[in-house]
């Protein structure tokens, strides 16, 4: 038991160094751009643009595809691994901040300016917080090794243009996807028959889940160039070093270890 509380504790502080290093590593634009994306998501899912009996969008894929783009471009700088580092910390960052915002929509107060529903719309609730909590975390776990197993496919010019293209493309629809399905599903079908609001059925879901990626593919396909460019920049700026030579130094210290 000694030696499993050791390697734990050994382990998690090598885990929070490598966090600690690749977010210094990161430039913070992406960073921020990422973590806003991520909260703003939330706010926007508020507010429906398209509804009809077979399809909803909310406005939420406006700028889905910031948080898409920027995983893209860290996976394949710096891995899949450091995108979901990215990816957890801003949704521990969205939670907080949604916090925030439920204790200021609760706080009583008489203003005449405020608009209806404006409290609302920032206390949110819970189930859909959670919904899209899971929705998110599990669609940018797929969207990231999809995007970094279809980069082991062009071996002769990994580097180049059509590669992050269609890495971009491929990962960030079937992303978009799987995101728009299991917020459906949780939210639509299960936490909306549970509170007695309206459901959907599951080819609703489908339905909508794959109209939203698509949607969300444009977005993508737009802004995909912009994406390659910063890689080519980080790339030539040796963005990064210090990161990628502590995880050089930590892979071989265990395999040192595990030689002894």
């Amino acid at each position: 038991m000694k030696n499993l509380f050791a390697s734990l504790f050994k382990w998690a502080k090598r885990e929070l160094k490598t966090t600690k290093l690749l977010f210094r590593s990161i430039p913070s634009i992406v960073v921020a751009f990422f973590v806003i994306s991520v909260i703003t998501m939330n706010l926007l899912a508020n507010k429906t643009l398209i509804q009809y009996s077979w399809i909803a969008i909310d406005a939420g894929i406006l700028v889905s595809w910031i948080s898409f783009l920027s995983m893209d471009i860290v996976v394949k700088h710096f891995g899949p691994k450091a995108a979901t580092r990215m990816s957890i910390v801003a949704i521990l960052v969205n939670l907080v901040i949604c916090l925030i915002f439920f204790l200021a929509s609760v706080i009583n107060t008489k203003t005449s300016w405020a608009p209806d529903g404006f409290n609302d719309i920032f206390k949110g609730t819970w189930y859909i917080l959670l919904s899209s909590t899971i929705a998110f975390f599990v669609s940018a776990i797929f969207n990231n090794i999809i995007n970094f197993l279809l980069g082991k496919i062009f071996k002769k010019n990994p580097d180049g243009i059509f590669a992050f293209i269609i890495r971009s493309y491929v990962s960030t629809f079937i992303g978009q996807f799987i995101d728009n399905l299991i917020f459906a599903v949780l939210f639509f079908m299960l936490f909306s028959s549970i509170y007695g609001l309206n459901t959907w059925t599951l080819p609703q879901c489908l339905m909508c889940s794959l109209v939203g990626a698509s949607l969300e593919l444009i977005f993508e396909a737009v802004f995909s160039p912009l994406g390659y460019l910063v890689i080519k920049h980080w790339k030539k700026e040796n963005v990064g070093k210090e990161y990628f030579d502590f995880l050089s130094r930590k892979e071989g210290d265990e395999v040192y270890e595990n030689l002894n």
